[in-house]
């Protein structure tokens, strides 16, 4: 029986000191384990930064279980705070506090207690995927027991967790609501410890929603975790149609995209001039009547014949130092006096060489008549006709080899007889011709 040998191209391959670089696996073990890492976790999206338990050495998107300051959670990783860590995408802290500050300071869901555990195995995912099919049955019970209640309220959602020891319960209502007999008949239905939260309109569509008109993921469900306020303000600066239906988001609420913007558009508006503001142009001055905050346009009405016209913002000048009316329409006249003195040299050339290329001409100053071409088989005709002029007599015909039959004679074409001044017809001295022998 015959065993089976590598090639000695193999064995070099399997060498590092016959590569120019590391496989994956060399490269991931030269990684040094991260103390910390940053992860999100729950319905809400929450962000937490937690010291891991051993040598893990996870990649970015890797589920892992972590106990954090609600219970024992499957958590996605989202980056480390280490230099040479993880899948080499860190971050230091210095920025990810940064980010933290830009995003809404001590309002951002941020929290540090808690630890990493282990990397989630196939057994934590099933579990997960257990309560997540299940939330429905928590929902339609919490709201079966708020009907019997008479709870003015509308569940949302409820968000689970992997070691079941609390369920949070998300509900709307417009009123306060006395619900400590609610949550203890929840807490003997599933035997967890249940919290109730009341979210708004903004923070209903973080839950429920998934995209937006834009044809993107809901910004609230996607990255923002502090939502701001957004006022009529910021559509009306923008420019953007004021109607509800088109500048409102899932919520009902102005679009928080509205805000992204609104920084800009308030430093290019403050660079143009306000309206009714008398400015100056090249054309001359004039009131500004309207703007383009992007495009930094201005539209400006001209004094001296109330024209309109749109003047780049760096292109004005000030009123009294732009030309008057008057400059203008002497610059007006000096151009089209230029126009029309190229026009005539224009036509003063063409007309010179339209002689020197014209026909030829005799010594006399006559032109000379071209000669007609002519077609082909005429001359005989031609022939025919000369013999006539010069004698009175009738051409004879050609016979042709039998002598049967002759060729016919094309007939002349008599020229008209003009008429004379008395009316009577011009001819020879007889006058008319008799219509018959004498």
């Amino acid at each position: 029986m015959s065993s089976i040998v590598p090639l000695p191209v193999f064995e070099q391959e399997a060498d590092p000191s016959f590569r120019d670089s590391m496989t994956l696996e060399e490269q991931h073990a030269a990684l040094e384990p991260p103390k910390t890492i940053v992860v999100k976790f729950g319905a809400m999206q929450m962000v937490g930064e937690y010291q891991q338990a051993g040598g893990l050495k996870p990649g970015c998107g890797s589920k892992l279980v972590a106990r954090t300051h609600r219970g024992l959670e499957l958590v996605e990783m989202l980056t480390t705070t280490c230099t040479n860590s993880g899948c080499g995408k860190s971050i230091s802290r210095d920025e990810m506090r940064s980010y933290i500050n830009n995003s809404g300071g001590r309002d951002f869901p941020f929290y540090n207690r808690g630890r990493v555990l282990r990397v989630a195995t196939a057994e934590d995912m099933a579990s997960n995927a257990n309560l997540m099919a299940r939330k429905p049955e928590f929902i339609k019970k919490a709201r079966e027991l708020a009907a019997y209640y008479n709870m003015d309220m509308k569940i949302v959602d409820v968000d689970p967790i992997l070691g079941e020891e609390v369920l949070t319960f998300f509900y709307m209502t417009e009123e306060r609501i006395d619900f400590r007999e609610l949550v203890r008949d929840l807490a003997a239905d599933f035997r967890s410890r249940i919290e109730m939260r009341q979210v708004g309109a903004r923070d209903e569509a973080r839950l429920v929603a998934d995209y937006e008109k834009c044809g993107q993921h809901c910004c609230c469900k996607n990255f923002l975790k502090v939502l701001k306020p957004v006022s009529m303000r910021s559509a009306k600066v923008q420019k953007a149609t004021l109607d509800p239906l088109k500048i409102s988001g899932r919520c009902g609420r102005l679009m928080c995209c509205l805000r992204y913007e609104d920084q800009t558009y308030k430093e290019l508006k403050s660079n143009l001039p306000h309206r009714k503001t008398r400015v100056g142009t090249e054309l001359g001055p004039g009131i500004v009547i309207d703007s383009k905050i992007l495009t930094q346009l201005v539209l400006v009405k001209l004094e001296h014949n109330n024209e309109e016209v749109a003047i780049p913002l760096e292109e004005l000048m000030d009123p009294d130092s732009c030309p008057s009316p008057a400059e203008l329409e002497a610059k007006a006249r000096a151009r089209e006096v230029a126009a029309q003195k190229i026009l005539d040299d224009s036509l003063a050339r063409a007309r010179s060489g339209r002689d020197k290329s014209g026909g030829a001409q005799t010594g006399d100053g006559k032109k000379k008549r071209r000669r007609r071409r002519r077609g082909k088989g005429k001359g005989n005709q031609a022939a025919g006709t000369s013999g006539e002029s010069g004698s009175n007599q009738p051409a004879i015909q050609a016979q042709s080899g039998d002598g049967d039959k002759p060729k016919t004679k094309k007939k002349r074409r008599r020229r008209r007889r003009r008429k004379k001044a008395g009316g009577g017809e011009g001819g020879s001295s007889g006058g008319q011709s008799g219509g018959g022998d004498s």
